[in-house]
């Protein structure tokens, strides 16, 4: 049940993911990862790298691996997640969102980077972070490196604020290499 409702991009399994030196990405790296306590810790894990080096991949057999072990996770692109607060938003139903993500162990956005994002959704990025801050989890998957992740935010007092509850207790996860994509069409 929890994998259905994860709404997972990836089917994929953490045997499945490519570990080396080259690409950043160590087997003990993963297999600190793999018990999911970072979830019981209330880490956040911050993935970042250039397109196709693995980094959605990696987050959802992350998520996959907590659906297996009873947590209950739930995955996000973040045009998706923009576009569910806008909405939430205008239809007056965004403390049901808001209440709804508070009972995920873990939430996956994706994408973290690709588009702007306006005053609502920087706020009610912060008041998710703020909700889930030592007690819940989240995975953040960027092509941006996290220290462009600043400027990206772009309202340098939410920056802040959004900054400090993603960091202060994060794993990072710089992937390497050339694209996994193009590797596996060889």
């Amino acid at each position: 049940m929890y994998l259905k409702t994860s709404k997972l991009r990836y089917n994929s399994m953490l045997e499945d993911v490519y570990c080396s030196n080259e690409r950043n990405l160590t087997k003990d790296t993963l297999m600190q990862l793999m018990d999911c306590s970072f979830i019981g810790r209330a880490e956040n894990i911050l993935i970042d790298g250039k397109t196709g080096c693995g980094k959605s991949f990696l987050a959802c057999a992350l998520g996959r691996q907590a659906c297996f072990m009873g947590y209950r996770v739930e995955y996000f692109s973040m045009n998706k997640f923009i576009e569910r607060i806008a909405l939430a938003k205008l239809d007056g139903t965004f403390l049901k969102v808001v209440t709804h993500l508070e009972r995920n162990d873990l939430i996956i956005l994706d994408d973290f980077g690709l588009q702007p994002l306006d005053m609502n959704s920087r706020l009610a990025l912060l008041q998710i972070l703020e909700e889930r801050y030592d007690r819940k989890s989240m995975i953040i998957v960027s092509q941006l490196p996290v220290d462009k992740w600043y400027d990206y935010i772009a309202e340098p007092t939410l920056a802040d604020a959004i900054m400090d509850r993603l960091v202060s207790n994060a794993v990072h996860i710089e992937l390497k290499g050339e694209s996994m994509r193009r590797k596996n069409r060889k």
